[in-house]
């Protein structure tokens, strides 16, 4: 017995009702599980390159807490590129470095996006030296950061304290990495979520 084959427009139709669904589930994961950015600069090295691409979970955020050492894509002050809100912080708009490391949070955020290194959270007391991060008096495990050398920005020997609320980032890079060091702590509102796999290049390809 012979099938009847289906008119080629009820055919259209139904190809199109699954390309329409099929791109509402990917734009729904995107929005609301899962979302891929490309690293854009080199403030991650040795652990995330130039060019790298990476999924973040961003769903996870809702539920959990960051951790010391975890690794989110967030949003930074809207005025990052100025500099921390109190002048006697991070870096003066000389280009001088104060012995504090910015410990003011910003009350709005930007529309960028940056990838870093939860290294404080609310409530720890942290200062910088040689780019190693002691948290509460203790030293970091930090066989993953390049080697601070001597990098003006290595060194913020006096104690902040991590506002409540807010988080501490900073890059793997600690001699080139534009973080919390120079612009303050991150709400945690502002955190999208935490990098949990890396997809490209193929070299690299695994969970972080």
């Amino acid at each position: 017995m012979r099938l009847a084959r289906k008119p080629f427009v009820r055919s259209g139709v139904e190809l199109l009702a699954v390309v329409v669904v099929s791109l509402g589930l990917a734009l729904a994961i995107e929005a609301f599980l899962v979302k891929p950015y490309r690293i854009p600069s080199g403030s991650m090295l040795p652990t995330l390159a130039l060019g790298q691409r990476i999924l973040v979970d961003r769903i996870g955020s809702d539920f959990t807490v960051p951790h010391i050492g975890d690794i989110v894509v967030f949003h930074p002050p809207a005025a990052y590129a100025a500099g921390c809100a109190d002048p006697a912080q991070g870096e003066t708009a000389q280009g001088q470095y104060e012995s504090q490391a910015c410990d003011v949070a910003a009350s709005r955020r930007s529309t960028q996006t940056f990838v870093k290194r939860v290294v404080g959270l609310p409530g720890d007391r942290l200062r910088i030296v040689d780019g190693h991060v002691y948290r509460d008096g203790v030293r970091e495990r930090d066989g993953y950061i390049e080697a601070c050398g001597d990098a003006p920005a290595c060194n913020f020997s006096q104690t902040i304290t991590v506002p409540s609320g807010d988080y501490y980032m900073m890059g793997d890079n600690r001699g080139e990495s534009d973080d919390s060091r120079f612009w303050g702590p991150v709400p945690r509102a502002w955190i999208i979520g935490k990098v949990f796999f890396t997809y490209w290049p193929p070299s690299r390809i695994g969970f972080m």
